[in-house]
Parts: C-alpha cells; sequence; structure tokens
C-alpha cells in the first residue's frame, strides 16, 4: 500500500478482546502498519478509525484508530522488576522528598551491605537524595522513604498508570480509557 502518511502518525489503540487496553502506561499503541497488518492476517476487530485513509491499486482502507484483538490475551499478574516500574509504581516521585526530577533507584538496604535489587528493597528516589542516603541504612541516614517498598500487582500499577495520561488521546480512544482527572497528591 502507498501510504502519504508518517511513520510514527496514527497510532492505533490496542484493546483486548473484552475491551480493555491491553496496558495503560505505556498504552498499548500499534503503528497503522502494524494494525492493517493485523486486520489482513485478521487478528484484529477495527472498532474505530480515522478520517485518513492508504492507498493500494486496488483498495483504499481507513486507519483504524482502535482494534480490539479478537482472541483474548490474559493479563499477567505479576509485573516485571523494572526500572520503570519501580518509577511507575512510586508514581515518578522521589520516596525521600517528592521531587519529580532526576529520579534513580535507591536501595533502602544498601547493597554494599548485601541488599539485593528487589522490589521489597528498592525505591525511587531524586539523585540528591541517593547521594545524600549513600550507603547508610534509613535510620543512619536519618531517611525514611514516604511509602515502603512492595511488589505491586499489575492492576497497581495500571491504577497508577492511569494518574499519568499520554499527551496525544485522539478522542475515538476516550470511550476505552479510565483517566483520572486530578493527580493524587
Amino acid at each position: 500500500m502507498n501510504a502519504h502518511v508518517s511513520q510514527n502518525g496514527f497510532p492505533a489503540l490496542v484493546l483486548n478482546a473484552d475491551f480493555r487496553p491491553l496496558s495503560y502506561y505505556p498504552l498499548s499503541l500499534w503503528s497503522w502498519q502494524d494494525a492493517i497488518k493485523a486486520v489482513f492476517l485478521d487478528r484484529v476487530n477495527i472498532v474505530a478509525e480515522y478520517d485518513k485513509a492508504v492507498h493500494s491499486p486496488s483498495l483504499a482502507m481507513k486507519l483504524p484508530s482502535v482494534v480490539s484483538l479478537k482472541t483474548f490475551v490474559k493479563p499477567s499478574t505479576h509485573p516485571a522488576f523494572t526500572r520503570f516500574n519501580v518509577f511507575l509504581r512510586d508514581k515518578f516521585s522521589c520516596q525521600y522528598c517528592g521531587s519529580k526530577d532526576d529520579l534513580t533507584f535507591d536501595h533502602i538496604v544498601p547493597r554494599s551491605r548485601g541488599g539485593h535489587t528487589v522490589w521489597d528493597n528498592v525505591v525511587a528516589a531524586c539523585s540528591p537524595c541517593n547521594l545524600r542516603k549513600g550507603s547508610m541504612t534509613p535510620a543512619e541516614a536519618h531517611m525514611w522513604p514516604s511509602q515502603m517498598p512492595f511488589q505491586p500487582s499489575v492492576h497497581h500499577l495500571h491504577r497508577n498508570g492511569r494518574l499519568f495520561p499520554p499527551n496525544y488521546l485522539h478522542d475515538s480512544w476516550l470511550d476505552y480509557l479510565y483517566w483520572d482527572t486530578e493527580l493524587e497528591p
């Protein structure tokens, strides 16, 4: 198909077979090329379309803006331990001072003291707080996280993800997304 459409424009929101997004943060989006490929492979239903179309010599097709999978994908129950997911669990805020800038990992029990890089020992911390705490324990540094670290559920991460809507939300997506209008303190 010959498309006069930018490579990154016109993403499609991907819904599971139950019409819920596969993920909220990052929002489950496919490029228009991947969405059209999935349509032709009969893996998705088109739920909504953009006004923009792509053309081949024998076919014109509007670009899908929302697609739903034909087969339900069971969501993971245990989120992966990643830097991004730790920041999401901690609402992209330093657990010591609340800053949202220059976030890093902080090990509650420092690695130099045998602490491990696991859910229950890592919090988001801004660089200044992380440097100030250094290789001390919270008691030695007199620095306590506002929330002790824990292993979040996928539901917890999805709920937190809804606090941070993406910069761009197409109107056709809004019926399938549930964003909180205000950030929690």
